[in-house]
């Protein structure tokens, strides 16, 4: 695609086929993407990608986990809720997808499946983990840095007609995605990406979100006009 019409069109993804996903593609995905740019070129990522039983297993035991009420175990530090204008557009989006789904405020069995589906990666038949060095901690920068990463990875795939979600839940348990992933305690696991070919007819995926007007975040200074 052109650029514009790629960045317009990508939409985060949550349900896939289950064919699965070449690695000669993910290969090329990946290595499109590592042109993203880095602090001093450090280049700090790492991507573990998994997929078959391994997949299944991270799946299958971080729901578990979950659902059993344990607490989070990730490795980096997160916020609490959101509050102000960070919520506000958080029950936005749910409010698009539950919508979608056809999911009533009231239906808690169906609002926990929903919840449910991000702890199992949406069921995507691939998942990309992406890590740092740990000797880079505090990561504030090279958190930028796999962030610009992970952009490059969702417009790679979708140019690719693959979809994806930047998929945090998926990383909850981060120390059973240490252990199957098989990732060595001097990298830090940062968040996950699921992958793979989108279901035209899962409902929440023609949900796309929105974004604010320029002159609600962008301020200028020094110009003319």
């Amino acid at each position: 695609m052109e650029f514009t019409e790629l960045v317009h069109t990508r939409k985060s993804v949550r349900g896939y086929k289950s064919d699965p996903v070449p690695r000669a593609v993910i290969d090329e995905i990946i290595a499109l993407a590592k042109g993203a740019p880095s602090s001093m070129n450090t280049q700090p990522w790492h991507v573990h990608v998994l997929t078959g039983a391994p997949l299944d297993e991270v799946r299958r035991r971080n729901m578990e986990e979950m659902i059993a009420g344990a607490k989070p175990q990730r490795d980096i530090h997160t916020h609490g809720p959101y509050e102000g204008e960070h919520r506000r557009r958080q029950v936005e989006i749910a409010v698009k997808l539950f919508g979608a789904m056809g999911i009533e405020r009231h239906d808690k069995e169906r609002r926990q499946d929903w919840v449910l589906r991000g702890f199992r990666q949406f069921d995507a038949p691939v998942s990309l983990v992406l890590t740092y060095d740990r000797s880079l901690d505090p990561g504030a920068t090279c958190h930028f840095d796999l962030g610009a990463l992970s952009y490059g990875i969702v417009l790679a795939a979708w140019d690719r007609g693959l979809g994806t979600v930047v998929n945090g839940q998926g990383i909850t348990r981060s120390d059973i995605v240490r252990e199957v992933a098989g990732i060595p305690e001097d990298e830090v696991i940062m968040t996950c990406i699921a992958m793979g070919y989108p279901d035209e007819d899962f409902s929440a995926n023609t949900v796309k979100s929105d974004r604010e007007p320029n002159d609600a975040f962008v301020h200028y200074v020094g110009f003319d006009d």
